[in-house]
């Protein structure tokens, strides 16, 4: 699932992106939160639910952060330590969970609800069918801070992400999803193709991508 993606790089030195350790968790949370307070995944799992929105919001992320931790998979930032700008989550679909991430997940779903475990399972079965019959990274989540939208960061996080596909010979590519219809074009000028698309909901509808490497 993907926020918004500025095409256009601002050419300064806070641009560089930095693969980020455990100890910086909690600010990529903070970055992906603000992204994707009103994106429509995560208002479909939450879910009409009355009270708590953000403490909510914040578990769902903060799982889908702690999974890329516990899989020993890829968190990336650009931004000094203490004022983390733009994030993004990168993952291995043949991964193998973990005991710790078994254990995560299952309070993760106590806290939010059997409802809420339904709905992603729900959104999970309507995605299945996009993967790709090739081994490949996938993009997870990006996302920039309201306060340094139209700068880039998006799309820099983005070639980053592509790099490092590129530079991994057991990867032949790039997939991600989202969840916005505004991202279809862009993505497709960063040489995506769609491989699937569904309806989840009357309210979340969503696209499969793969960007083969030197797409």
């Amino acid at each position: 699932m993907s926020g918004a993606v500025e095409e256009t790089p601002q050419v300064n030195e806070a641009s560089e992106v930095r693969r980020l350790d455990v100890d910086e968790a909690e600010a990529v949370v903070d970055v992906l939160c603000e992204a994707f307070r009103d994106y429509p995944v995560m208002r479909f799992v939450v879910g009409p639910e009355v009270g708590a929105y953000d403490a909510k919001l914040r578990t769902l992320v903060g799982f889908f952060v702690m999974a890329r931790v516990h899989r020993g998979e890829i968190l990336l930032g650009v931004g000094p330590a203490g004022d983390l700008a733009a994030a993004a989550l990168v993952s291995r679909p043949e991964a193998a969970p973990s005991p710790a991430l078994e254990e995560l997940r299952d309070r993760v779903w106590a806290e939010l609800g059997t409802a809420a475990r339904d709905r992603y399972g729900v959104y999970g079965a309507s995605v299945g069918p996009f993967q790709v019959d090739a081994p490949h990274i996938h993009l997870n989540m990006i996302g920039t801070r309201r306060r340094v939208r139209g700068r880039g960061l998006g799309g820099t996080l983005l070639r980053h992400v592509h790099g490092l596909s590129e530079r991994d010979p057991d990867s032949t590519g790039v997939t991600l999803t989202t969840e916005d219809p505004g991202n279809v074009a862009l993505y497709r000028r960063f040489g995506y193709r769609i491989v699937g698309e569904a309806t989840v909901s009357p309210t979340l509808h969503t696209w499969g991508f793969f960007r083969p490497d030197g797409g």
